[in-house]
């Protein structure tokens, strides 16, 4: 299945890596900070049409087209066609597809691939996560040695001054942070270790489906701000740390 999958999903970033001219292709969808491309359409499209086959019954639960069902029940495709929309817009070159396939609530295969860097991360429940095929793990470093990432909840502005209370606290701990815009690749970051944990105060399953179970096979913790175990149905808050640095959370003021 996944070998299935991750074949799928490089497929559909031979679309993102043909894009040309692609501001000319873009429409705001709430807000100048809320984008979608013709290329976002495409990928989902395709990934659409290809993934529910590998499951049949399966439902299909993507960021611009989900359908009208229940992501908990049964088996589900959770799809982000390109996280990091405005990152590709601007050509920055730091946006990724991610795909998690849930089982009853449960995410059992994560997938998360990076067209321009060439990385694929995948994961399967119980079985590891691994980055082109070979193990990643989190790091082991503490917070004080290390570096966070942290997102900024673009849509929910009303999280603005948590967000940036909780990086203060973070930051005064830490060496830097980063904040990348694709909260995907935040993920992958923690789970093979280039950064020691992220946080964001508002993320949509598919933004964070796939990643988490990366982490968490990575060896990682991955929750809500409050502690609480991720859905996969509602937006929440994310997250996600290597194990030294997972008790810091009771810590915060969040």
């Amino acid at each position: 299945m996944l070998d299935q999958m991750i074949a799928i999903v490089r497929q559909a970033g031979e679309i993102i890596l043909s894009a040309k001219d692609v501001a000319s292709q873009t429409h705001e969808k709430t807000s100048a900070a809320d984008l979608v491309t013709e290329y976002d359409l495409a990928v989902e499209h395709f990934l659409k049409e290809k993934l529910p086959p590998l499951v049949p019954g399966a439902i299909f639960f993507g960021e611009e087209e989900a359908e009208n069902a229940d992501p908990s029940r049964g088996w589900a495709f959770i799809v982000d066609p390109i996280d990091g929309t405005t990152n590709f817009v601007r050509d920055l070159r730091q946006s990724a597809i991610s795909v998690a396939l849930a089982k009853d609530g449960a995410v059992e295969y994560g997938v998360v691939y990076d067209p321009f860097r060439n990385e694929v991360f995948s994961a399967r429940r119980g079985g590891g996560a691994f980055r082109n095929g070979q193990p990643i793990h989190v790091s082991s470093r503490p917070l004080s040695e290390g570096v966070f990432g942290m997102g900024t909840a673009i849509y929910r502005r009303e999280y603005l001054e948590p967000t940036m209370r909780l990086t203060e606290q973070l930051f005064r701990r830490s060496c830097d942070f980063r904040r990348m815009g694709a909260a995907a690749l935040d993920l992958c970051n923690v789970a093979c270790g280039r950064t020691e944990l992220f946080f964001e105060y508002s993320l949509c399953p598919w933004d964070y489906a796939a990643g988490s179970l990366l982490v968490t096979e990575a060896g990682g913790m991955a929750c809500t701000l409050e502690g609480a175990p991720l859905p996969i149905t509602e937006r929440c808050s994310v997250w996600v740390s290597n194990r030294v640095n997972h008790p810091i959370l009771q810590e915060l003021e969040v």
